[in-house]
Parts: C-alpha cells; sequence; structure tokens
C-alpha cells in the first residue's frame, strides 16, 4: 500500500472537521482584518489609524486568549464521553459551562477595562493609544459573548459538529463587515467614526454569534435534547473544577504564547508609529495562515478525543500522524507564499509607502516559521485531546517567555538588527515549542499504552 493510500482516508477525515473549523476560525481574523483593511482606507497616507487598530487588538489579546484557552477546556471532555455513546455527561458540562463561562467574560471584561490607563504607560505614540482606547473598550465589552458563543461552539466540537459555527461566523463575518462600511466612513446618514466604528461593529457582530447559536440549539431537535437534560441537581462544582482542570493549561498555553507576539508589538512601537502598522500587517497574514494550522489542531484533537474515548492506539496515532503530514504540507506553502508575495501583500492595508516596504520585508520573516508554528499547534492539539494538559504551560513558558521575547530584544537592540531582529524571535520560540511538544506526546503515548490506558498497536 502506497504512503498516500495509507493516510488517505485519514487525510478526509481530518479535512471533513478541519475545513469548516478553519472558516470559523477564520471567522475572528476576519473581524480583525476587515478593520484593518478598512480603517487603513480611512486613514490613506496617515499611518495613525491603522497603528491604533493594530494597538488596541494586540494588547487585548493576552485576557481575551485567557477567556478563549478556557473555553476550550470542554472539547475533549465532551469528545471522550460522545464516542462512549454517553448523552446525558455532556448535557451536564454544556450547562455547567455556559454558567461558569458567563461569570469569567464578566470578570475578564471587567478586567480589560479596568485596565485602559496601562496603555498610556507602554510607550506607544500618544496619538496611537487616543485613538485605540474606544477601541480597546469594545473590544473589552464583546468578551462575554465570545465566551458564551465558545461554550456552544466546543460542546458542538466535542460531539463532531464543526458546520454550524462556521455558518454563524460567516454570516455575522457579513454583519461586521456592512456595518464597518456604515460607521467608519459614514454610510446611510450615519457620521464617519473611523477606529471607534470598526469597534462597535465587532462587537455587534460578536453579540449576535451567541444569540444565533442558542436559536440553533432551540429549534433543531438533537441539540434540543441536551438543553432538555439540564438540571437543577447538576453535580456544577465537580463539572467545572473538571472544565478549569482541562481549560485553565490551554488557557495558560495561550496566553503564554500571544504573549509574545503581544510583548513584540509593543517593542516595536519603541521604532515608531510605521513599524507598528508594517507589523500588524504581517501579523494579520500569519494569523490568517494560522487559522487552517488552528482547524487542523481542533480536527486532531476531536479525532484523537474520540479514539481516545474507545481507548484505540491506532485510531490516535493515525489522526496524530495525518495531521503532521498536512501541518508541515501547509506550513510549507504558505512559507513559500508569503515570501514569492511579499511585495504584493502589503498594498491592500496602506498607502503608506514607508509601511508597505518596511511590511514587505517583515512578511518574509513571518513566512519562515510557519512550519514550526504549524506543527506546535496541532501537537498542542493532540496534547488537548489525550487530556495531557498540565505541560504545556512549562513547554510554552520555556519557548516564548524564557527565549521567544529575550531572543528578540537581544536580537533587536544589542545586535542592532532592528524591527527584524524583534520577529526573528518568534522562530526561535516556535520551534523549541515544536520539538518539546512532539517528545511530550511521544512519551505520553508510552505511558498509555503501556498503563493500558491505550489499547492496540
Amino acid at each position: 500500500m502506497g504512503f498516500f493510500a495509507k493516510y488517505r482516508d485519514e487525510y478526509v477525515a481530518n479535512l471533513k472537521l478541519a475545513v469548516p473549523v478553519a472558516l470559523s476560525q477564520l471567522g475572528y481574523v476576519i473581524v480583525q482584518v476587515s478593520d484593518n483593511l478598512m480603517v487603513g482606507m480611512y486613514g490613506g497616507s496617515d499611518p495613525v489609524p491603522l497603528s491604533a487598530v493594530s494597538f488596541g487588538g494586540i494588547v487585548i489579546y493576552v485576557l481575551y486568549f485567557l477567556g478563549l484557552g478556557i473555553t476550550l477546556g470542554i472539547t475533549p471532555l465532551v469528545g471522550e464521553l460522545f464516542a462512549r455513546g454517553n448523552r446525558r455527561e455532556p448535557a451536564g458540562y454544556l450547562q455547567s459551562a455556559l454558567i461558569l463561562y458567563t461569570v469569567l467574560g464578566v470578570v475578564i471584561m471587567s478586567l480589560q477595562l479596568a485596565a485602559t490607563p496601562l496603555l498610556y504607560k507602554l510607550g506607544q505614540p500618544k496619538e496611537v493609544v487616543d485613538m485605540a482606547v474606544p477601541y480597546y473598550r469594545l473590544l473589552s465589552y464583546s468578551v462575554l459573548p465570545v465566551m458564551v458563543f465558545g461554550a456552544f461552539k466546543q460542546f458542538l466540537e466535542g460531539v463532531g459538529n464543526t458546520k454550524i459555527a462556521m455558518a454563524i461566523l460567516i454570516f455575522t463575518n457579513m454583519v461586521n463587515i456592512f456595518f464597518n462600511w456604515v460607521f467608519i466612513f459614514g454610510n446611510l446618514g450615519f457620521e464617519a467614526t473611523g477606529v471607534y466604528g470598526a469597534g462597535l461593529a465587532t462587537l455587534i457582530s460578536r453579540i449576535l454569534n451567541p444569540i444565533l447559536i442558542a436559536v440553533v440549539f432551540v429549534a433543531v431537535p438533537k441539540y434540543r435534547a441536551y438543553l432538555a437534560m439540564f438540571s437543577r441537581k447538576l453535580d456544577f462544582m465537580r463539572k467545572c473544577v473538571r472544565l478549569l482542570q482541562m481549560g485553565i493549561p490551554i488557557a495558560g498555553q495561550m496566553v503564554l504564547e500571544s504573549s509574545a507576539f503581544v510583548v513584540t508589538s509593543i517593542m516595536m512601537g519603541w521604532f515608531g508609529t510605521e513599524a507598528i502598522g508594517a507589523n500588524h500587517i504581517g501579523a494579520t497574514y500569519g494569523n490568517c495562515a494560522f487559522m487552517m494550522s488552528l482547524a487542523i489542531g481542533s480536527a486532531v484533537t476531536i479525532r484523537v478525543s474520540h479514539g481516545y474515548g474507545v481507548r484505540s492506539a491506532r485510531r490516535v496515532r493515525m489522526a496524530v500522524l495525518s495531521s503532521l503530514h498536512m501541518a508541515v504540507a501547509w506550513g510549507l506553502l504558505t512559507m513559500t507564499g508569503f515570501i514569492l508575495l511579499r511585495k504584493v501583500m502589503p498594498l491592500p492595508f496602506t498607502d503608506n509607502a514607508t509601511m508597505a516596504a518596511m511590511a514587505s520585508q517583515f512578511i518574509i520573516l513571518y513566512g519562515i516559521y510557519q512550519v514550526s508554528d504549524t506543527m506546535q499547534c496541532i501537537l498542542v492539539g493532540v496534547l488537548r485531546g489525550l487530556q495531557d494538559v498540565r505541560a504545556i504551560m512549562l513547554i510554552s513558558f520555556v519557548s516564548y517567555i524564557l527565549l521567544n521575547i529575550p531572543v528578540g530584544y537581544f536580537a533587536a537592540f544589542v545586535l542592532g538588527f532592528g524591527p527584524e531582529g524583534l520577529i526573528s524571535g518568534y522562530t526561535f520560540g516556535l520551534t523549541a515549542a515544536a520539538l518539546m511538544l512532539w517528545f511530550r506526546y511521544r512519551r505520553s503515548m508510552a505511558n498509555m499504552c503501556g498503563s493500558g490506558l491505550l489499547r492496540g498497536k
């Protein structure tokens, strides 16, 4: 049997789950991209509006990813139970998650709003911060609906449905773009509000997400059945503890990884307004490419959790290896595209020649680490599916805090490589993460097979 034939069914199974997730995850990025593109058009050759959206969007990432990461904890728990034919326990997890994530959403939103004055303490140009603050506040308000939506979305992924969230996010992305056109440029009789309008459009679209997905759960019988199993006798505390045991390490990994990008972006501001905008153009394309990696990672979490649920080592291994093959292929494709199209890619975002030229150089560096980034993302998804999530926080701390940030700072300010040196730190951090996560996966599989938790070759 040829190599492709051996894994063909695995690739198909991955893609059936990954493509809808990719479109769903891309939805989050499209919101940011549409803000960037339309604010860039609004600003023209003035770099301040685009830099304000960049700064306001990046500083919110740390707490935003804390909340988003916690919601991912429900997927492997539900996936394992679903594979065993258990339906009542997943319903209990959904009920607990909706309560827990709502409370955490309020807390995170409050912390983000309370942190607003700190934006002026990060060494950024004052005119950028002044314009970014209202945008930042509107994004802070959107955290609560994001977390409620996350409870429903990640539950659906656990039971193997990735299409409903995709359809909802595509629709609300179109709503976001429409309201961007209305509020940013002042159409349909509204006043042009620029950056503030972009934030308002994003908030509206994110509020729609949990409303629409709740309607689906009420309207579709097989999902309404889960709501019917909600109970006042819910073992709430036990389920919350389990959700947090899974969610906090996942969130910690996401926070540590995003911290490297946040700190690097803040240091980028020390090189001026054009550097902020140029870096954000490169990061935007990097995020778009990352969405497919994240989708394959989500798909492998679902498939590994189902294999783990029926205790099949073979199902787990085949899902992992096929996902890694796809990861390498996607990483090489995006790296090649970034390098070849580097001079064209900045043009839709800005008329500022200096910013565009700088961005084209940054895009090369964003392309170089694509394979490592995709690999580490898939391996995080694998460990989530195996419910082995504690180690990923330590790995992330070493990779992103001890390696990524210091290497970037040293290259930029000590060796004198400037902004390009900051971005080079990502390659070191992401490559280290991919290697350590691979060794952790191998160790976990050996332990689980040795203990009888997984059976078969």
